[in-house]
């Protein structure tokens, strides 16, 4: 072999050992052979709300990885639906084995000691998928706020500091791992289709009366509207300020630590052209249904989960001995929540979507990496 082809299969093995290590002679002195770990935390966005394994924005993470780098890539997900990062945001503390279940608990930081748990040793932890601060600020919360300016102050109460905290500790317990930190998208959007099964959701699921009035359906839409765009805005400068922060107190000019701005026009929200997100089954049978009990039936969602989150939110919620009027309305709104859970999250075009911008980031990574070859 002559001395080119030698440097140059050095620095493919270089590469594909060391690329998500903060010390390469470490990895190489493991062997090119050892997997990496993947580890995801966070909430339902990276835990796939509504989507099965194979169609998950980790698990094309995970492929696009064990495909480019030759190593086999061994996950460990704890992420889950409904995720907080901190217990101050509950208002309850359920519990359901089905991640699926949109509840806040175990938190993002449970997760991590989860994982410590699993793992014994944290600089094992190659690469590390988090995504948090939504549910600690909550979805009804953003949309149905009557100001811009609330929505503001809603989201850099929690997606500041909050993730700051967590962001830190995971730099700190998993000392070899690279991080890169999802953000989220808008809602709903001009291209929203405003038709009577939107107006429907928003009857139920939404507030529709300001100062003691009812709203007009053109006045919710325009709020559900501007309410996305402005969370979207605002979280995305206030997870990358958190993130820039971290780098800057761990002095890291190279970035360990990655804000995946998730870029999302407005043909993507809910119900829009070019939808990347889960909606409602308006299978003509299901249409027909809802026009004759006059708008009283609400479409199921279209997930790939639907059927198995329903039971087990049918089990979390059923009715309770001696319940009053007032919390058997509770519970049943609970559970209806509960069982569209799915609705907004990400569908298999959305996760795909998440998918490209993670492994465009880690090309990035891959590229400095190999250039820092000596």
């Amino acid at each position: 072999m002559s001395k080119a082809n030698l440097l140059s299969a050095c620095v493919v093995v270089l590469v594909a050992s060391g690329v998500f290590c903060q010390n390469p002679q470490g990895s190489l002195e493991q062997g090119a052979t050892r997997p990496l770990n993947l580890l995801v935390l966070g909430d339902s966005i990276l835990w796939g709300q509504g989507l099965k394994t194979e169609h998950k924005s980790w698990y094309h993470v995970k492929l696009w990885l064990e495909n480019n780098t030759g190593r086999p890539v061994v996950e460990r997900i704890e992420a889950h639906s409904g995720a907080v990062i901190e217990r101050s945001s509950l208002t309850d503390h359920l519990t359901s084995a089905n991640r699926e279940v949109n509840l806040g608990v175990p938190t993002v930081h449970e997760e991590i000691d989860s994982a410590l748990k699993f793992y014994s040793d944290g600089s094992r932890i190659d690469l590390v998928l988090v995504s948090g601060c939504g549910n600690d600020v909550g979805v009804q919360n953003l949309l149905n706020a009557s100001k811009t300016e609330e929505v503001d102050d809603m989201t850099r109460a929690k997606c500041g500091a909050p993730m700051e905290g967590l962001l830190r500790r995971i730099v700190a317990v998993f000392p070899s791992a690279q991080v890169i930190v999802t953000g989220y998208y808008p809602f709903f959007s001009k291209d929203t289709r405003n038709d009577f099964i939107v107006k429907a959701m928003a009857r139920r699921f939404f507030k529709t009366q300001r100062n003691g009035s009812n709203m007009s359906s053109k006045e919710v839409f325009e709020r559900l509207k501007v309410n996305s765009k402005q969370w979207y805005e605002t979280s995305n400068k206030t997870l990358a300020a958190a993130v820039q922060k971290v780098n800057d107190e761990i002095g890291d000019n190279r970035g360990r630590v990655v804000f995946a701005r998730i870029e999302f026009p407005a043909d993507h929200s809910f119900a829009a052209s070019k939808t990347r997100l889960w909606g409602f089954n308006r299978s003509p049978f299901r249409m027909m249904l809802v026009i004759l009990s006059f708008g009283k039936i609400l479409l199921p969602s279209n997930d790939e989960m639907r059927k198995q989150r329903s039971e087990s939110c049918d089990e979390l919620y059923r009715e309770r001995a001696n319940e009053t009027s007032q919390q058997k309305k509770e519970r049943n709104a609970q559970r209806s929540y509960c069982r569209y859970a799915a609705l907004g999250h990400p569908n298999k075009k959305g996760a795909l979507l998440y998918a490209e911008t993670i492994t465009s980031i880690i090309k990035s990574a891959i590229g400095v990496a190999a250039l820092s070859v000596p």
